[in-house]
């Protein structure tokens, strides 16, 4: 694999790699195989340059199908499912295995997608949550931030993203056993009716033969419409915020990690009432929204010096107090204060020039003028300018 690079080969060479977990024939063999082959990436992963790192992330996506697609070849057996995940959350996601950041991001963002394209038609909600429990105590008990951070992007919020078209493909599911019942139905009383009546229903069939055949490219069609979105797994939402809440709400947990799990928990519960988190907002509210958030940062914005009364008519005029707040910044800085009789009122740039230069006199005038020693200093200044 490491001096393989032709894409098409690469792929072949992958399969055949992942697939040599099915040769072994007993469960002791399999796990043995898939726990050398992850100690091997987190071992050497620290050595593959960023050109061949595509590659063993292909590679790693097809040991987890292949692995998964065991666990499907034998039913999906409770202990069996427990030891493959007890064997990949020792030697990826806890904090005692050597595997580096980039093998515990990439596994953490495919096991879902790897498990819906095996098991998405066959495993239930309770069996979902069982391959969820581990990233739930990871999740609770860790006090790596990346992991945490992966880990809620790459299982909790696909969840929650995921959800309408999970809630689609249930009620797709409930209309086609009531088609199928009906379909049923409607057989048992065509073969109850006289042999002259179902003869009839004979010359009639020809259109519904042609009807027929639009069902079948329907369902051609399905299936290019699931591969192109993907399957979807189906979770009991409710139980997946009350296993969340039970890890959370240990002591031991970090602050961070409770804050950031009970934000998951309130989407979950939500969704279990149903209440989707991306329903059509009305556009009139949404703007609403943009424009009061538009004006509180507008609010930060403004000087300290402003009082708070003015701050309806600053957000109105910004244009006009834009330009008085730089004049009066400008005043500070040269020392004359706030007063309003400067004569720095005028408007455009050439006349704030030369008001500006009309200060700088007066203030030298001024130095001037002052009794005591500082006369000659200033007759010294001069003259060295003189000479220069």
């Amino acid at each position: 694999m490491w001096m393989q690079d032709k894409p098409l080969l690469q792929e072949e060479l992958g399969k055949t790699i992942s697939q040599l977990i099915h040769a072994f024939q007993t469960t002791e063999a399999q796990h043995l195989f898939l726990q050398t082959f992850w100690q091997t990436m987190s071992r050497e992963w620290t050595g593959i340059d960023r050109l061949r790192l595509d590659k063993f992330y292909m590679l790693m996506r097809m040991v987890l199908k292949e692995s998964l697609t065991a666990l499907k070849m034998r039913g999906w057996e409770e202990r069996q499912t427990e030891q493959v995940l007890e064997l990949l959350t020792t030697e990826i996601l806890l904090p005692d295995s050597q595997a580096p950041n980039g093998v515990k991001s990439h596994f953490i963002e495919i096991f879902l997608e790897e498990l819906a394209k095996v098991g998405a038609s066959e495993l239930t909600a309770d069996q979902n949550l069982k391959f969820i429990e581990p990233f739930c105590r990871i999740a609770a008990q860790t006090k790596d931030s990346l992991v945490l951070h992966n880990i809620n992007r790459g299982i909790f919020e696909t969840i929650v993203e995921q959800a309408p078209l999970a809630i689609e493909d249930l009620m797709n599911e409930m209309e086609e056993e009531e088609e199928e019942e009906e379909e049923e139905e409607e057989e048992e009383g065509e073969m109850s009716e006289d042999d002259g009546q179902e003869q009839g229903v004979a010359s009639k069939k020809p259109p519904e033969g042609s009807c027929g055949a639009h069902p079948g490219l329907g369902e051609e069609q399905g299936e290019d419409d699931e591969d192109s979105t993907g399957a979807v797994l189906q979770f009991d939402y409710e139980a997946v915020a009350n296993k969340l809440f039970e890890m959370a709400s240990h002591q031991s947990t970090p602050s961070q990690n409770r804050k950031r799990l009970y934000k998951v928990i309130r989407k979950l519960q939500d969704l279990a009432e149903g209440l989707f988190p991306e329903e059509d907002v009305p556009e009139e509210a949404y703007r609403g929204l943009q424009e009061g958030r538009k004006g509180r940062k507008a609010k930060k914005r403004l000087p300290k010096s402003q009082p708070q009364n003015e701050t309806g008519r600053n957000e109105q005029e910004d244009p006009r107090a834009d330009p008085s707040s730089r004049l009066e910044r400008k005043r500070r800085r040269q020392g004359l204060g706030a007063d309003p009789t400067a004569p720095l009122e005028q408007p455009g740039g050439h006349g704030r020039r030369g008001a500006c230069k009309r200060r700088r006199q007066p203030q030298a005038g001024a130095r001037t003028k002052v009794p005591g020693c500082q006369e000659p200093d200033v007759k010294k200044k001069w003259t060295r300018k003189s000479k220069k």
